[in-house]
């Protein structure tokens, strides 16, 4: 467990997170609201839970089987507004200073909500976060992986009027016989329209490393999402390093969905020049933000405190923002380095 000095230094440095799925910030207890306010059954995976328990899985089966039914108490404009701003006025408790956030349109659209009630529901949020929080934030459109290329094409088309709100696009879910190869075109059509490219290249899947090649050297993405089985393969190491594409990674995920958080894997990556970051993911289901998947690289690998600002450095880096705002951020990071590492020990 961190000691509370470290909690406190980790809690203290200004942050980015590129990896958060916006319906996995859906926590139980606004889950809860939205059923009440919609008028609707509670899903099933709150059947035994009071207002502050944690949603109950143990693997990605079990994940996926609470995650995607939670998602009906998903309605309205208002309701997505609400989900975005709870995170972000989360994300801001913990000192984060920009945020990438993914969403799934396919997941409301295949049951009936229209794209523009989603899309416009989520940027009413994230305009209101930066307003009143100052926070930064941006709109990352993905794909649903386990569904057709015809239908993540057709998702392309229907996001194509609203191009200014949405920064890139990604592919994720199911990633078992579905490589990133099926959505080349669909990833071709995105790049000719401007959107920025990332890919989840989920961790310890069959053909895992196939599936980081093909969104390489085919797709060519600027970032992967998960992607530390990239170490089987030190040709794509040496890539990934000498083209800057960033891993956003997320540790304590990793240790719910699978054996291991993959934390020496994340820390030779960083020390091997790979500009990894550290990531919530889904923080509603795994009970841990930006602040918690810092804490869990510093105290059970052996990681330096230099190397946790490396991290966050490598975020603001990679990160989809203008030049000024970039420099901006690395500027109040340089500034925390300075500030609170010069009369300290470069260790935990």
């Amino acid at each position: 467990m961190a000691s509370e000095n470290l909690r406190s230094w980790i809690a203290g440095m200004p942050k980015a997170e590129l990896h958060v799925h916006l319906e996995g910030c859906l926590t139980p207890s606004l889950t809860r609201s939205l059923a009440e306010r919609n008028r609707l059954p509670l899903p099933a995976a709150l059947s035994s839970l009071d207002q502050t328990s944690g949603y109950s899985f143990h693997d990605l089966t079990t994940f996926l089987a609470v995650y995607y039914p939670n998602l009906v108490v998903l309605q309205t404009e208002h309701d997505f507004r609400d989900l975005a701003l709870a995170y972000l006025t989360h994300a801001h408790a913990q000192n984060i200073k920009h945020v990438e956030l993914f969403f799934d349109p396919q997941a409301h659209t295949s049951r009936g909500i229209p794209f523009p009630t989603i899309l416009r529901g989520y940027r009413t949020g994230i305009l209101a976060a930066q307003r009143t929080l100052g926070i930064s934030a941006s709109l990352i459109m993905c794909f649903l992986r386990d569904q057709s290329a015809e239908y993540a094409m057709a998702t392309l088309m229907e996001a194509l009027p609203f191009k200014d709100s949405i920064i890139g696009v990604g592919l994720d879910s199911d990633e078992r016989g579905n490589p990133p190869s099926k959505f080349a075109a669909v990833f071709q059509r995105a790049s000719k329209e401007g959107f920025l490219l990332t890919a989840h290249c989920d961790i310890d899947q069959p053909n895992s490393i196939d599936h980081i090649r093909q969104v390489v050297q085919e797709i060519q993405v600027d970032r992967i999402d998960h992607g530390t089985n990239v170490l089987e393969d030190d040709s794509l190491v040496e890539i990934l390093r000498d083209k800057g594409i960033g891993l956003t990674c997320c540790p304590v995920s990793n240790s719910v969905v699978t054996e291991d958080f993959k934390g020496r894997e994340i820390v030779d990556l960083l020390r091997r020049g790979v500009k990894v970051t550290i990531n919530s993911d889904d923080p509603a289901y795994f009970r841990a933000y930006a602040n918690e998947n810092m804490e869990k690289m510093a105290t059970e690998t052996d990681v330096t405190r230099k190397e946790l600002i490396q991290f966050q450095r490598n975020a603001f880096s990679i990160s989809w923002i203008s030049s000024w705002r970039r420099n901006h951020f690395l500027s109040l990071l340089d500034d925390y380095e300075n500030r609170t590492l010069s009369s300290m020990v470069n260790g935990i």
